[in-house]
Formats: C-alpha cells, sequence, structure tokens
C-alpha cells in the first residue's frame, strides 16, 4: 500500500527490530510476479574477460564515466527481481549490493541526485554506473548519452535498505512526499510538488567547496512503489572543479615492482603512463595512469586497448 505524507516530514531510519516488527509480503503484478525483489550481493562473475567482484561496500566513492538505459528494458527484470522502470530513479552498478542507494554527481554540470541500485551492469567497457532514462533526464545527459560523474554510496540509508529487504518488509521512509508521484522535471528548474506548492530544490543539503568531498544527504525524500523505497526526482546544484579530466587508471599499485611491470606492458603497445601516490586504508599506493584524455571516445578506444594488452583491471576514472 503507497503511502504519501507531507514533504517536510522526515523519518528516523529504524532498526531491524523495528521493521521485522511491520513485516508484510510485498507487493506484486497482476501477473504475479514480485516487484519489490530480494537483497543480493552476488558471487565474483566474468564478462567480455574482465572479472568483478560484488561485495558490501559502504565506503565506495569513485569517480568515472555513466551511461543509460532505457526502452529496450523496460518493464522487465532486474538482476535482484525487481520490475525495472525507466520513469524511476533508480541504475545498474558492477558490484555494488541490490538495493542500495547512492548519489550520482554530475561533474560537467554539478547536478546531483539520489538512485536505487537494483540491477547489475553495465558491461561496456568504462562506463562505471547504468543510469534509468529518468536519472539521465535529471542529470542533464540522456541526449549526448554519457557524463562524467562521481557516484557515492549512502552508507545508512543503504544499510537499512538492505536491511528490510532481507527481513522481506517494507523499507524505511526516509522523507515522504504528500499526494501523487512528482512528475518528470525540467531541465532548467527541478522543482518536487508538495501540499504547499512546489519546492525548488537547487541547493546542496549541506554548505560544499569546490574540490572538497561532497558529504552525502543524512535523509532522502522518496516514495514507496509496490514494497520498494525509490528516491524523489531531487536535484541538489553542487559546485564542481570546471575542466574535469579523463584518464585511464591501469592500476593502483602497492609495490614499485608491480608499477614497472604495469609501465613495461604499456610500453608494448605504445603509451606511456604517469606515476603518482595516493593514500588508502593507511597503505601508500601508486597509480598508473594514461591521460589526461580530451574525450569519452579516445578514453574507451585507450581502455579497450589496455585491457586487451592484460591489463584488465583498467577502468577509465575522472581527476
Amino acid at each position: 500500500m503507497r503511502r504519501w505524507r507531507g514533504v517536510s516530514r522526515v523519518v528516523v531510519l529504524v532498526g531491524v527490530a523495528a521493521l521485522a516488527a511491520c513485516a508484510q509480503k510485498p507487493a506484486g503484478t497482476g501477473s504475479g510476479l514480485p516487484t519489490s525483489g530480494v537483497y543480493k550481493v552476488g558471487k565474483p562473475y566474468q564478462i567480455n574477460g574482465v572479472w568483478y567482484y560484488p561485495k558490501e561496500d559502504y565506503s565506495y566513492d569513485e569517480t568515472g564515466i555513466a551511461s543509460w538505459y532505457g526502452p529496450g528494458f523496460h518493464e522487465k527484470n532486474t538482476a535482484n527481481g525487481e520490475i525495472y522502470d525507466q520513469n524511476e530513479l533508480t541504475a545498474a552498478h558492477k558490484t555494488l549490493p541490490m538495493p542500495s542507494l547512492v548519489r550520482v554527481t554530475n561533474l560537467d554540470n554539478g547536478r546531483s541526485i539520489v538512485v536505487r541500485v537494483n540491477d547489475r551492469g553495465p558491461y561496456a567497457n568504462g562506463r562505471i554506473i547504468d543510469m534509468s532514462r529518468r536519472g539521465a533526464q535529471l542529470l542533464g545527459f540522456d541526449g549526448p548519452g554519457t557524463a562524467k560523474v562521481r557516484v557515492q554510496i549512502l552508507a545508512e540509508e543503504s544499510r537499512a535498505i538492505a536491511a528490510a529487504a532481507r527481513q522481506g518488509t517494507p523499507a524505511p521512509m526516509l522523507a515522504e512526499l504528500d499526494g501523487p508521484p512528482p512528475k518528470a522535471a525540467p531541465r532548467g528548474r527541478i522543482e518536487v510538488t508538495g501540499p504547499g506548492g512546489p519546492v525548488t530544490t537547487l541547493a546542496a543539503a549541506r554548505p560544499a567547496v569546490v574540490g572538497a568531498p561532497i558529504p552525502p544527504p543524512t535523509t532522502v525524500a522518496g516514495s514507496m512503489s509496490e514494497g520498494r523505497f525509490v528516491p524523489a526526482p531531487v536535484v541538489a546544484q553542487l559546485p564542481v572543479k570546471a575542466h574535469e579530466a579523463i584518464y585511464v587508471q591501469v592500476g593502483a599499485f602497492g609495490s614499485e615492482e608491480n608499477v614497472a611491470k604495469a609501465r613495461a606492458r604499456l610500453s608494448t603497445i605504445g603509451q606511456r603512463a604517469s606515476v603518482s601516490q595516493t593514500r588508502s586504508a593507511g597503505m601508500t599506493l601508486h597509480r598508473v595512469r594514461v591521460g589526461p584524455l580530451d574525450n569519452v571516445e579516445r578514453a574507451d578506444s585507450l581502455l579497450n586497448q589496455i585491457i586487451q594488452a592484460g591489463l584488465t583491471e583498467a577502468k577509465i576514472v575522472v581527476d
């Protein structure tokens, strides 16, 4: 049963025990197919010679190239058993748990939305996430087809909807809307219709500084649809750095020996790489990258060359 409440009313995340107390069977379609799906992580798998390792990663924060998918998959089953709706804010990801919530920010225009991950993909080399058609529209790249993006998992919210999916219960409402679901938002001005009229949502939830990490929101507006929590089309306008550069990152290695091996393999296809250091989990890593590259098409071509040379962990990043 769908319920809609005042847009200003925020519901605090509840624990698993509370979720179990209000358990009910998820709604289904007229054909008897369940639409709420199940919680799923999955085993390692290989596509076109590249291995992917699904896992619960509640610190996930990456940049790359987004694509979108729509009519050819509309109303078909997703990887976790939900029914794909190209007009909802959902997405496909190669490794994140399903369902989970992620914030996707277009690094070209600063538009940022929250989407529900409920499918696996994209499997075109170099794509980090596959957005629904509506998600691409709100982020402003449904025309060109791709965009430079940052993808951040919302840890607390994702744990809550994962717990609900495991229990087979309705997901917690983080913020519920009054009235019918908002219609597709115009590109220039994103609004959500509430009981008091249109509410403009062009500001970030918290102050942000250009170049600084983008803080995820503490609440997410949305609605219940067939037993699932689906984010509302609320767009935050966040400051982003101009002219974000595209690179093909061959890998991030802990040893100089592995750096040397990667650079030697690149030399066989006529490519030279830069090496820079970064810190991760208390370790110093050496990032081996080729670039910057001037467009996505060039990055795609180079990535395919590098993967065919045997460096199958290579990926496109934006920095």
